[in-house]
């Protein structure tokens, strides 16, 4: 049951680098949660999920209100989510999620690291049959000797699928559902009273490809650099997990 959760390590390598890049992302993603329902968390699923993230990710709640407050701002920056998709070397796919107020910059910038690394920028949707969008959270069972199975039973009409992973050692057990479910499977884990560790969209490959340890470290600097850009929120690749090989 591990391999979506080692996939998920290894290939969305949320490398925030120092805390002021991680807070100007989450900034990022409260400001298009409040603009698309409100500024208000319990009406607010997206805000709220962000919300969840930014306090993993240690963000002060002060910082958190600002940003909401600012979000409704005259002056706030009108952030677009662009998905940018591409072949990196050794034909990996490549997807770069970002959030900019800048498409010319941003997509100026993404061309010029899939160049310095000899790939190619695709058309938009290129790739969207090679990414399969998913809803993802990360939960703490009530208990030690928690039926997962029935668990994910009761949540199928929720939208949930039945592929799960559970960390034994964090004690976290990850579930994956249809994004359009997001909203009502974070509504029941909420009125359950699970603790919510992480609510979140993520993309999993549908083939992955094996690559030798110096063609992976080659791909891994790519990321990186992507990564690097302010306005790169996630990248996502097909690459095979090590822990697969």
């Amino acid at each position: 049951m591990g391999r979506a959760f080692e996939y998920r390590k290894a290939t969305k390598l949320k490398r925030w680098g120092n805390m002021a890049r991680t807070f100007t992302r989450l900034g990022k993603q409260i400001a298009i949660a409040v603009r698309e329902g409100g500024v208000d968390p319990e009406n607010n699923p997206h805000l709220r999920a962000v919300i969840t993230t930014a306090k993993r990710e240690n963000m002060p709640k002060e910082n958190v209100d600002r940003a909401i407050k600012n979000a409704m701002g005259k002056d706030q920056q009108d952030y677009k989510e662009m998905a940018y998709e591409g072949y990196g070397p050794y034909g990996i796919a490549i997807l770069v999620e970002t959030a900019t107020d800048n498409t010319t910059r941003t997509v100026a910038n993404v061309r010029s690291i899939f160049n310095k690394y000899n790939g190619t920028l695709g058309t938009m949707g290129s790739l969207d049959f090679m990414f399969t969008r998913k809803a993802m959270f990360t939960i703490t069972p009530k208990e030690e000797s928690m039926d997962i199975d029935e668990f994910i039973l009761e949540l199928i009409d929720f939208g949930v699928e039945d592929e799960y992973d559970f960390d034994k050692e964090e004690n976290e057990l990850t579930i994956y559902g249809d994004p359009k479910s997001f909203s009502q499977i974070q509504n029941y884990l909420e009125q359950n009273g699970y603790e919510v560790k992480a609510a979140e969209f993520t993309r999993i490959s549908a083939e992955e490809k094996n690559l030798s340890e110096e063609q992976r470290e080659i791909i891994n600097k790519m990321v990186e650099r992507f990564e690097d850009d302010d306005d790169v929120q996630s990248v996502y690749t097909n690459m095979k997990p090590l822990s697969d090989d």
